[in-house]
């Protein structure tokens, strides 16, 4: 059992899940001198970061505000990737507190929330219970699988927003963002899958309807089968938030039409859902996505939102390239950057001396500095195994 979850949670912090795609980057050789310098900067600040949360928990174990259990499983997931080890050892009790308090959060639905947010909770406090590698949790992952799988809508086919999943509760609405989280979690523990058949409790998503889910917040016509979705090239290939919105907006087009912008954010989020359910690399829509990532490739912003969700934009950016197997991107003037060196140079000048990282734009709780350097650290994680 520990051999196959040690695997689990190799494989979540290297995401490297599939090949490089065709056409969007070229592979390079890891591991060259220029890399150790790079990963031992990285593996510093890393310790910093971590050094911060520890001295950031609060009093009963948890980290930023209590009524949302995932802001401690970030917290927890980014000691767990510590990739020396000697910080891991270091803030041991700091780690054993933050879980016996997270796993208080279990609710008889197999939930782990206190009262807001179901989805969102529950599915990266069962990423931190995966990589915590410990198989007496797995009666409450198990729950919680379940737990993610009845809130997918069930509405019919003709309804939009069918097949995703929101933030559960009384905010029932779909959104791509939630649909990432829990299928992420998902994807992850599937090993803890249930026979469907021979058993009556267990559930399966229907993989089907997710699928045209996140199809429909992608602008592609034809695949998209929504009448909003535009091939200007603006905007093809990328993503929004769920079906007919998007945070970003809309574009007047110079043909009189009018698109909803893609943003950076939602479309890693796009490509990394289609990853989880298994949408073949070669798939025109999975290409789409690449294609509009690598045109708009930036790290001064979250393309389309600005400095709005900024960090989530960096962590989904290294999760969302790494398990498409992208090492190099070619850029529009057919320059070649290795993206890795690219966001690992730009974290460390973002980090403060505290070990910190914040947002100035509190749109998403990043001016919080807990959840901004959970998520950093953890993205640090997974530049660091990818370097």
């Amino acid at each position: 059992m520990k051999s196959r979850l040690f695997a689990i949670f190799a494989v979540f912090f290297s995401l490297s899940l599939l090949p490089a795609t065709s056409g969007a980057g070229e592979k390079i050789v890891a591991g060259s001198k220029s890399d150790i310098s790079l990963k031992l900067e990285l593996e510093n600040a890393i310790g910093k970061g971590l050094g911060w949360l520890a001295a950031n928990q609060k009093v009963d174990g948890t980290w930023g505000q209590s009524e949302y259990p995932a802001l401690s499983a970030l917290a927890l997931t980014a000691f767990q990737g510590d990739p020396s080890g000697s910080y891991k050892r270091k803030y041991a009790a700091n780690i054993s507190k933050g879980y016996e308090q997270l796993v208080r959060n279990a609710k008889s639905d197999g939930g782990i929330y206190v009262e807001k947010m179901a989805n969102y909770n529950t599915s990266i406090s069962l990423m931190a219970l995966l990589v915590a590698n410990d198989p007496s949790y797995e009666p409450v992952m198990k729950k919680a699988r379940n737990f993610l799988v009845g809130l997918q809508d069930n509405l019919g086919d003709d309804v939009a927003v069918n097949g995703g999943i929101g933030y559960g509760g009384t905010y029932k609405h779909s959104d791509l963002n939630n649909t990432l989280n829990a299928l992420e979690a998902l994807h992850y523990t599937r090993y803890l899958k249930s026979d469907v058949a021979n058993d009556p409790e267990a559930r399966d998503l229907n993989w089907q309807a997710v699928t045209r889910f996140i199809s429909r917040t992608q602008n592609l016509p034809g695949p998209n089968d929504q009448k909003w979705a535009s091939d200007d090239p603006d905007n093809k290939g990328g993503f929004v938030y769920f079906p007919g919105h998007s945070m970003a907006g809309e574009q007047k087009l110079s043909d009189g039409r009018t698109a909803l912008r893609s943003y950076g954010s939602m479309s890693y989020a796009g490509l990394l859902s289609f990853i989880y359910a298994q949408v073949d690399k070669n798939d025109p829509r999975v290409k789409a996505v690449i294609d509009w990532l690598t045109r708009n490739y930036t790290l001064e912003e979250n393309p389309g939102m600005q400095q709005a969700g900024v960090y989530y934009y960096y962590h989904t950016m290294a999760k969302g390239l790494s398990a498409a197997g992208i090492d190099t991107l070619t850029l529009k003037d057919g320059s070649k950057i290795n993206w890795r060196q690219d966001l690992a140079k730009r974290l460390l000048n973002l980090q403060n001396l505290d070990g910190s990282w914040a947002n100035q734009n509190a749109r998403w709780m990043e001016k919080d500095p807990t959840l901004v350097t959970a998520y950093s650290t953890i993205t640090m994680e997974i530049l660091h195994r990818g370097l």
